[in-house]
């Protein structure tokens, strides 16, 4: 599963998998692709570069790069406090009334909320930034949209390509304009923040949007009959996030959520604004059905949503409160089934890349 990208960066698979467990990362990268860790729930640089000090020494040299969220437009002096006070009353004591329905305990005194988007905000992805340049990662990509002018310029001084997600074709123009590198073609039926186009269309859309700018296809992918799929369409890889949420190595998921997660069809997720403020596919729950209620106060733009929700969040996530658990995941769900090493994915995929191309072949009346 080679690339003229691929080959590029110096992966034997053109595959890049987007994860928030520096475990899997080291993973994804040791089994021949480009392991890619979520920075948005460091809220603090010293933990962001205990967990980079890891992938460094389990890597085995292998490429790996970080994925952060900040704006493409600077605003000066906001805080997290200015943010915070502009949540309304009636929305926290929604969460409360909701919390309290299904009988979520509270933390323990003291302890903090260990799950904050405080991410959103571009003075923390800064942060994050200043310490991820001292490693040597070989990509960078945002998930919000094209960063700054001034990142993508640091980082190209730094040797760091540059990626940014796109959900159509005239974002992905913008990115290209912006000076972007790789531009990642997010589907409707991605996990996390996608836009409406699916990604058979969006695909080619936005290689011939771009081109010859090398585009990731993203959403819908589990399955090496799916990347050969998306390399038919133009892509020069694929962005994979959900598959790596069942893996072994993937042990912060809770054993709850893997239960909920193995049992879950293509059909139980939902577009929903109910954990940042702006849609993002994840596991159909209680909590999305509560914040998609038109009885309800409705969601509040991002980030004031993530930050309202973050300490319930982390409620639920800690007591394992099932009707209201769940995450960002796209509709491969449905085919992930068991629990898995990344280096069995990996297999899975190259073995289903195989079996499309020798279909291809026999069909094109070729021998493999």
């Amino acid at each position: 599963m080679q690339t003229e990208l691929s080959k590029q960066l110096g992966i034997e698979h053109a595959v890049f998998g987007f994860t928030p467990f520096p475990a899997v990362a080291a993973a994804i990268s040791r089994a021949g692709g480009l392991g890619v860790l979520g920075a948005v729930r460091y809220t603090a640089p010293d933990d962001l570069k205990r967990d980079l000090d890891w992938i460094e020494a389990h890597v085995d040299g292998r490429p790996y790069g970080l994925d952060v969220v900040m704006p493409a437009k600077k605003v000066e002096g906001v805080t997290e406090a200015d943010v915070e006070a502009m949540i309304p009353a009636g929305h926290r004591q929604f969460v409360q009334d909701t919390l309290a329905k299904y009988g979520v305990p509270e933390l323990a005194d003291g302890e903090a909320s260990g799950w904050r988007i405080t991410g959103w905000m571009e003075q923390v992805a800064r942060g994050q930034l200043d310490v991820a340049f001292d490693y040597p990662i070989r990509l960078l990509a945002n998930a919000l949209g094209s960063p700054p002018a001034d990142v993508v310029a640091r980082a190209h001084d730094r040797g760091v390509l540059v990626a940014a997600l796109a959900g159509s074709a005239r974002h992905a123009r913008k990115h290209r304009d912006g000076g972007i590198d790789i531009v990642v073609a997010q589907g409707y039926e991605a996990g996390g923040h996608t836009g409406e186009i699916a990604s058979m269309v969006l695909t080619p859309e936005v290689v011939d949007a771009v081109g010859p700018l090398p585009v990731l296809a993203a959403g819908g992918i589990g399955g090496g009959e799916q990347v050969a799929a998306a390399l038919a369409l133009g892509a020069q890889g694929v962005w994979l996030g959900s598959v790596w949420l069942t893996t072994t190595e993937a042990e912060l998921t809770s054993p709850a959520l893997v239960r909920k997660l193995l049992a879950a069809g293509s059909g139980d997720t939902v577009r929903s604004r109910a954990l940042t403020g702006k849609p993002a596919r994840q596991l159909r729950t209680e909590w999305t059905d509560a914040w998609d209620d038109p009885a309800g106060p409705g969601t509040l733009p991002m980030p004031l949503q993530g930050l309202l929700v973050a300490e319930a969040v982390s409620r639920i996530q800690k007591y394992e409160v099932a009707p209201l658990l769940g995450t960002p995941v796209g509709q491969i769900v449905g085919r992930m089934n068991s629990e898995r090493s990344v280096q069995d994915v990996f297999d899975d995929l190259t073995r289903g890349f195989e079996r499309a191309v020798d279909r291809i072949n026999r069909i094109a009346g070729r021998s493999s």
